[in-house]
């Protein structure tokens, strides 16, 4: 069978065998671009007829997935190396948009912006994605028909059409999401007028796609608050920009390491980005220093434990949530981990219990007793996130752990078997 691949096709029945512990672990590792900035940034390069340039975006199955996508619809995209080369040079798009391409991934949804707001009318599948939750895009389509859009659902599609055009004005999101921000910020660059969302989300990852929409030639300002504002033009154009490292990917490698009590240079990393983890780190009794490009994190004993509790940004990231349990699994003490923003994102717990965590839940919290040792065990991810943790207990377990349904983790992991190898774990992937 084929591996997970950059066109999207991720390879099925295969695995990751692990030997553990990683007794020599430890090295500098390079950070790949951000997978979260990627994709709504590919999506709002539809908004052009001109060239885009995406450089430092990572080779994922999920951006191979957006790619097909944009393909699908007439748009012209190649990769060289590191950088993506998208072209929408397109009067409509090609054809209706097809299950199939929109169920590999929850982000497909932020393709609706640009088809709406240039084309006048966007009809997609529901999207699909790691099941870790409802994740409704309810606060998606009440941003679009505040603007003008007429939104029918049914049969398992969305139609929304604005066929003149959309209107700026004023959006209040009852949650700070994510995607509804980036995809109403896109949806507006192209509106008439000026729209003001409040309540919106302000991760890192926004304030990249407001950077590259500016580029284009948008007028984007308050992206990284709570209060975003664009300021509607008739046409944008193309243009060149560099994707920011992955804060997960960077929060992932330093918690496998502390971990195993071991010391990892990461190069190409944004400190800020990881204020959250690092001061967890610090309370745990890591020995942490930060740069302008870079986070060093020094060999010391066993970790201490500690509570956590999911926020939006700045808050502790829910991507990091699963693989802070794995590292809390093996602490000296008692912890908690209490997650606020999704409803299904404990599936990990069962799988890391096989392993020899001790771990209990109740309704939304995970209290966790350190034990000194995890026993390598058969497991499976059934997420991306989920996935990453089982890497992380798996690497300071005794034994061999195999861990199964890999094609999560390599949604959202660049060369991650490599980088881990580079490292000094034995890791192996088999189809």
């Amino acid at each position: 069978m084929a591996r997970a691949r950059a066109d999207g096709k991720a390879g099925k029945m295969a695995s990751y065998i692990i030997n553990g512990p990683a007794k020599n672990f430890g090295g500098s590792v390079k950070i790949s671009g951000s997978k979260n900035a990627a994709l709504p940034i590919m999506a709002a390069a539809m908004l052009s007829g001109g060239r885009c340039v995406l450089k430092n975006l990572p080779h994922l199955s999920d951006t191979g997935a957006m790619a097909e996508i944009m393909t699908s619809l007439g748009c012209s995209v190649e990769r060289k190396d590191s950088a993506l080369e998208i072209t929408a040079d397109i009067t409509k798009p090609r054809r209706k948009c097809g299950y199939e391409l929109f169920s590999r991934l929850r982000a497909s949804v932020l393709i609706m912006a640009p088809l709406l707001a240039r084309f006048g009318r966007a009809k997609i599948p529901m999207p699909g994605g790691c099941k870790i939750g409802a994740r409704p895009i309810d606060l998606h389509l009440k941003g679009f028909s505040a603007m003008g859009a007429k939104i029918r659902q049914g049969h398992g599609m969305i139609d929304a059409s604005a066929p003149d055009g959309l209107s700026g004005c004023r959006i209040y999101l009852d949650f700070p999401s994510v995607g509804a921000t980036e995809n109403l910020m896109t949806a507006a660059c192209l509106a008439k007028g000026t729209t003001v969302i409040t309540n919106a989300a302000n991760e890192p990852e926004i304030a990249d796609l407001a950077e590259f929409l500016n580029k284009m030639g948008a007028r984007v300002s308050g992206a990284g608050s709570d209060t975003v504002t664009i300021e509607g033009v008739s046409a944008l154009r193309g243009c060149e920009h560099k994707i920011i490292p992955d804060r997960i990917e960077a929060g992932t490698f330093l918690v496998c390491a502390a971990g195993l009590g071991a010391g990892i240079r990461l190069e190409d990393a944004r400190p800020p980005h990881l204020k959250s983890l690092l001061a967890k780190l610090s309370e745990m009794g890591a020995d942490c220093e930060a740069g302008a490009d870079f986070i060093e994190l020094r060999p010391s004993g066993r970790p201490k434990t500690a509570d956590i509790k999911t926020m939006p940004y700045p808050g502790f990231p829910t991507d990091l949530q699963a693989q802070a349990t794995a590292l809390l699994a093996t602490c000296e003490g008692s912890g908690m981990v209490v997650e606020t923003i999704f409803e299904n994102r404990f599936s990990h717990i069962p799988e890391l219990r096989r392993m020899g965590a001790g771990i209990k839940t109740e309704g939304n919290a995970a209290f966790i007793n350190g034990v000194r040792h995890l026993s390598g065990a058969e497991v499976s991810a059934t997420d991306l996130r989920a996935g990453a943790a089982l890497v992380t207990a798996a690497l300071k377990a005794g034994g061999k752990s195999v861990i199964h349904n890999i094609e999560h983790i390599e949604r959202g992991y660049e060369n991650f078997t490599e980088k881990l190898r580079a490292l000094g774990a034995d890791i192996e992937r088999t189809d």
